[in-house]
């Protein structure tokens, strides 16, 4: 017996499509429906082998799946969960992928009344710049961290099947408490993407943008290769997460003012320092 008989995947993208091809590589699942609007993605993902079924119809897909996975936007998450909060089985599981976990607590809260005993929330860390079922591949999760945040009243056989689901994935699990989520994630993820938007923003709108990006090197597409992410799913991101958000762009904003006086003072000893612990914590998190 597979360890999800029918998974219900709401969002055939990068994310939910690797999932689904690490569990069918895996033998670790029966079947896969997918939900979504685009007809040519679902089309995709079929031809490719992503899922056994597609549909354009949330509540029907979810009446025969053991486990459902919202990997939609953020700022989707209520409505979806409204179309589908009648139709789940009992012991359906009910988990989604969003990168921001308070506002989508709330959504499902507005959504169901309360958040269902069998919801899990969570945040699989990993991804590339590329969408779509077509950019799914079975590999994505291999060694990268998933975050769980259950709630007080999560179902410990829920939280236990979402956890082994993403180990099979080949996944680490770890679990967090909601709002540390939020803030945790403001900074090492929400905040980078801001600085690559607002970066290339600001040089695509400058007078010489043509010569500005024709001598760009490697160091700079490495940095800014995020700016190709999903607009839809990064607007939203700040939409729903924006206090953490905001209180992450500060402190950076104060970090980029002692740099730009210790530019303008001329003073190298200070940069030297500034660059040495930045180099020596980059070093230590990525050895």
């Amino acid at each position: 017996m597979p360890l999800v008989e029918r998974l219900c995947i709401i969002g055939v993208g990068l994310i939910g499509g690797s999932l689904s091809l690490a569990l069918k590589q895996a033998g670790a699942v029966g079947s896969v429906i997918g939900v979504g609007r685009s007809a040519a993605n679902l089309d995709d993902a079929l031809r490719l082998g992503v899922i056994d079924e597609a549909s354009h119809d949330a509540a029907s897909a979810v009446e025969s799946a053991d486990m459902v996975v919202l990997a939609v936007p953020v700022g989707t998450t209520q409505a979806v969960c409204e179309q589908i909060r009648d139709h789940l089985n009992a012991d359906a599981v009910l988990t989604d992928v969003g990168s921001v976990k308070g506002d989508v607590v709330a959504q499902v809260e507005a959504a169901f009344g309360e958040a269902p005993a069998n919801f899990v929330p969570g945040h699989p860390i990993a991804g590339t710049e590329k969408s779509g079922a077509a950019a799914a591949f079975p590999t994505l999760y291999e060694g990268r961290r998933v975050l769980l945040t259950p709630l007080a009243h999560t179902a410990e056989t829920a939280l236990d099947r979402v956890r082994r689901m993403w180990e099979t994935a080949g996944a680490e699990v770890e679990t967090m408490e909601v709002a540390h989520h939020d803030a945790v994630l403001a900074a090492t993820s929400h905040l980078p993407h801001m600085l690559a938007f607002g970066l290339v923003d600001r040089l695509a709108r400058m007078e010489d943008s043509g010569e500005i990006f024709r001598y760009a090197a490697g160091g700079f597409r490495d940095f800014t290769r995020i700016a190709s992410s999903d607009p839809v799913m990064w607007r939203d991101i700040c939409m729903h997460n924006r206090e953490a958000l905001l209180a992450a762009m500060a402190q950076f904003e104060e970090e980029l003012a002692e740099l730009r006086r210790a530019i303008d003072a001329g003073d190298g000893e200070r940069l030297f320092e500034i660059f040495t612990r930045a180099r020596e914590a980059r070093d230590g998190f990525t050895g």
